[in-house]
């Protein structure tokens, strides 16, 4: 029985992480699809560069829930059905993978930046916390965001296993869960890589939008 619940508890986490906000929020507020201009990424950073800035945060803080609610529902409630830290592990991981993959729009979706940070701060508070200020950090020096993202994936591991016995103990599920996820962090932002090392990458705040009005309101056609 607790693997069935367990394996409800992945499939449902899956099946949120697939709803690509970016798209979503795009369409309902008239922008144009995030994936027809700038980096074509279906993220909140993409979003921004629409120059619309609710449309972003809105993004962002709901691709952020989508990683940080399956993991909290189960920490909560996991217990009354069985459920431990290994399918904490598995609910983040799927809710993840559902925004890099997601089966509503054709298994193509975003990098996974803002779903992987809900995933740590649904972990534990202090070690999304920690991360996103490596996030925050690396951003505000650099204007990056590509970089700032892998900076925070390459230490999210790290920091976990720093706080065994101090802010936690550290679980086996979670520590493959959060290496898998940097790993596919990494790997999402290869193009990104080869732009930074060719200095080509856009800075945050540079504009690469299409036209003069890139922004398609509702009832509207763009150029």
């Amino acid at each position: 029985m607790n693997y069935a619940y367990s394996t409800s508890a992945v499939l449902l986490a899956y099946l949120l992480g697939s709803l690509s906000f970016a798209v979503i929020v795009s369409k309902l507020m008239g922008l144009n699809d995030p994936r027809s201009f700038g980096s074509k990424n279906p993220g909140a950073t993409n979003v921004l560069r629409s120059g619309n800035k609710t449309a972003a945060v809105a993004t962002l803080l709901l691709d952020a829930l989508k990683g940080w609610l399956p993991v909290v529902l189960v920490k909560w409630f996991g217990s009354d059905y069985g459920l431990g830290d290994g399918t904490v592990a598995a609910v983040g991981l799927a809710a993840f993978l559902g925004h890099l993959y997601p089966v509503f729009f054709q298994f193509k979706g975003g990098k996974g930046v803002a779903t992987a940070a809900g995933v740590l701060l649904g972990v534990s508070w202090v070690l999304g916390l920690a991360t996103l200020a490596t996030w925050l950090i690396v951003a505000y020096f650099s204007r990056y965001s590509s970089l700032a993202a892998l900076a925070a994936a390459v230490f999210s591991p790290l920091y976990y296993l720093f706080g065994d016995r101090a802010a936690w103990y550290v679980d086996q599920g979670i520590l493959v869960m959060l290496v898998v996820i940097s790993a596919l962090l990494v790997y999402r932002h290869r193009e990104n890589i080869s732009k930074l090392l060719k200095g080509t990458e856009a800075k945050l705040g540079a504009s690469r939008r299409p036209g003069k009005q890139p922004i398609k309101r509702a009832g509207k056609t763009g150029k």
